[in-house]
């Protein structure tokens, strides 16, 4: 069945969220951004996840977007962005992130009552959380969208182990020296979709020193065991039980040194969702974009997401 082509409404550049916490365990609050929508829509409102490493605020050039169609919330996973960064052994496991987006979801109205459904939409790490999350929320969850990420095992689709896949993200000195060059090394990533917005979502994710020098928000202990629950994360358990319609927006493969091992890891999520009744994953490729599609693609990104959100059916709870 072909996906529904919504209007994606204009992005509104003049909302700016509010930011609201829950606390899901004494002391530890997660941090949310509220981008509001229609009082009154008719449908499931939409909470989007971001990846290992970003927060909330790369979600913008989307959520400004969605807002005008659904009620929307951004949420920084625990150890990033505003988010508490426990650091107990456990506390970044797959179930404990799902519970966390649950929480945000919940404390922003999107699921208060029963009968209320949400879409979820989550980037690279994200969507893995996103999986857990539709798993262990059921009917309540009539959506899921994966931002090229979450149907496959990391060890298979890029040949790393996990020591290998950690040194792959340390950034060069030079672009740690000063936040002049570090947003010069973001804005060149795509020059074109460089603007205030993609700014604030680079300022979110580092914090500079007294000595000029910028660090990441997000502190070893919280990469080295986000990067342990990535390679831990098995699709196969973790997409076959969930009963709602999957799409997964699959950006251009980082490299060829696995050719062929993303098609292969789809099939077998596939398989293993035939197997359980379930429907298969709808594919949305964008074979000439980078990871990033919130970034270098907000209007096909929002409307494969209200493609979702607008074709629940009678999907009740």
């Amino acid at each position: 069945m072909e996906m529904p082509t919504p209007t994606v409404p204009a992005p509104d550049m003049a909302f700016e969220p509010e930011g609201f916490v829950v606390e899901v365990a004494p002391g530890d609050r997660i941090h949310f951004l509220d981008w509001g929508g229609p009082v009154a829509a008719d449908g499931p409102g939409i909470l989007l996840i971001h990846g290992l490493g970003q927060t909330a605020w790369i979600w913008t050039p989307v959520a400004r977007r969605l807002r005008g169609a659904r009620s929307v919330v951004a949420m920084d996973l625990r150890g990033h962005g505003l988010s508490d960064a426990p650091t107990e052994t456990g506390a970044y496991d797959l179930p404990v992130l799902a519970e966390d987006a649950i929480a945000a979801a919940e404390g922003a109205g999107l699921v208060a009552e029963l009968a209320d459904r949400v879409v979820l939409v989550g980037h690279g790490f994200g969507a893995m959380v996103a999986a857990e999350a539709a798993r262990a929320l059921g009917p309540r969850c009539v959506g899921l969208v994966l931002v090229d990420g979450g149907w496959e095992r990391l060890e298979a689709s890029t040949g790393l182990d996990v020591d290998e896949f950690m040194r792959g993200l340390d950034e060069p000195p030079e672009v740690l020296r000063s936040i002049t060059a570090f947003l010069a090394d973001r804005e060149a990533f795509d020059p074109a979709s460089w603007d205030a917005d993609q700014e604030h979502a680079a300022r979110a994710t580092v914090v500079e020193t007294h000595a000029g020098r910028v660090v990441p928000v997000t502190r070893p202990h919280v990469t080295a065991a986000c990067v342990q629950t990535m390679f831990a994360y098995d699709p196969l358990e973790t997409l076959a039980p969930v009963d709602a319609p999957v799409v997964a927006l699959v950006a251009a493969s980082p490299s060829d040194d696995q050719p062929g091992a993303r098609e292969r890891a789809m099939a077998a999520v596939d398989a293993a969702r035939a197997a359980t009744g379930r429907s298969p994953i709808r594919t949305v490729p964008f074979g000439h974009d980078g990871h990033n599609l919130m970034r270098y693609r907000p209007d096909a990104v929002s409307a494969a997401i209200l493609s979702v959100a607008s074709d629940t059916g009678d999907r009740g709870v």
